[in-house]
């Protein structure tokens, strides 16, 4: 697969599949698509029960993909992540035991509750895609991405996110409740045998293999074009956010590179070989959100990171295409 006319219609099979699993959630689903189809790694945050489990493994069934979830708790320790080494009976020797990490989709559930050490443990998987255990290095799944989830209104017994984690993670996607109609459709699908603990009733069918979308993601860096003034335009987005008063810490350079990498795939899952504002645009709060630290002032007044990435991008002119 290394046309983008092919990437783009098996782009949109999975978003019709997905949508199929998860109601009331398109713009959601059209980010995660974009991140999977970018190989970046995604932070879910949204209150309990709005389908983010149910998000990603619903992916890893489409294209054919080895699925590990693992519940972070304070106690979690770095092997019960990485793996461990243990002595094997019959040859009297440490023998590597692979942990749930060694997957190509890995889903770290309230990130957020697991120690200093283990966050350590899973940012060098996220940036090395390998892990270090008792003095040696073992590569992890190329393929593989992280999707973590946490909840937004609970605190207690949680760990702030070290700010060199939360820029390893490509989009932030913010994951709401459906609205009336699309809650209703839920409903009617749970009455007629739906259930979310059970995989048989999702009506989900294998769409493609892991090797097919790291074809997809090469074709994409390859394939997808953007013009100069484009290209422009996202860094004077992000230089904007470091000259913004409401801002303590604007954006790095590596948000740049995260922002093209991001836009590029938005365009061919909407079936484009070549970025434009538009696409760039939309990606702005996912990608950036996570990245800028807001001043005091501007905490005090509650206003949140979205509010002042909208006032970047509409102080930024917008290039003609």
């Amino acid at each position: 697969m290394t046309e983008l006319n092919e990437v783009g219609g098996f782009a949109g099979r999975l978003r019709e599949a997905l949508g199929r699993a998860v109601f009331g959630q398109s713009a959601v689903i059209e980010q995660v698509l974009t991140a999977t189809l970018a190989h970046g790694h995604v932070l879910l945050e949204g209150p309990p029960g709005t389908a983010k489990t149910l998000l990603a493994r619903s992916l890893a069934i489409l294209v054919g993909g080895r699925f590990s979830r693992v519940q972070f708790t304070p106690d979690l320790m770095p092997s019960d992540l990485t793996g461990l080494s243990i002595l094997s009976p019959g040859e009297q020797q440490l023998v590597f035991r692979p942990g749930p990490v060694f997957s190509d989709m890995l889903l770290a559930d309230e990130i957020n509750r697991a120690p200093a050490k283990t966050q350590s443990a899973l940012l060098e998987a996220m940036q090395e895609r390998q892990v270090s255990v008792d003095g040696q290095v073992h590569a992890l799944p190329e393929a593989l991405m992280v999707f973590a989830t946490q909840n937004p209104v609970e605190f207690e017994g949680t760990y702030p996110l070290p700010e060199a984690q939360l820029d390893r993670f490509l989009m932030k996607i913010v994951v709401g409740y459906p609205d009336e109609e699309a809650e209703n459709a839920m409903l009617d699908q749970v009455h007629r045998g739906f259930d979310s603990s059970r995989e048989s009733t999702w009506n989900l069918d294998r769409l493609g293999s892991v090797e097919e979308l790291q074809q997809v993601r090469r074709a994409i860096v390859e394939k997808v074009t953007v013009s100069p003034a484009v290209l422009g335009y996202i860094a004077s987005l992000v230089r904007a956010t470091r000259q913004s008063p409401r801002l303590l810490l604007g954006a790095s350079p590596r948000a740049s590179t995260m922002l093209l990498q991001a836009s590029k795939a938005m365009a061919a899952l909407r079936e484009r070989d070549f970025v434009t504002p538009d696409d760039v645009r939309d990606l702005v709060a996912p990608v950036l959100r996570h990245r800028v630290l807001l001043s005091p002032e501007t905490e005090i007044e509650g206003i949140a990171a979205d509010r002042c990435l909208e006032e970047v991008v509409r102080r930024v002119p917008v290039p003609r295409q």
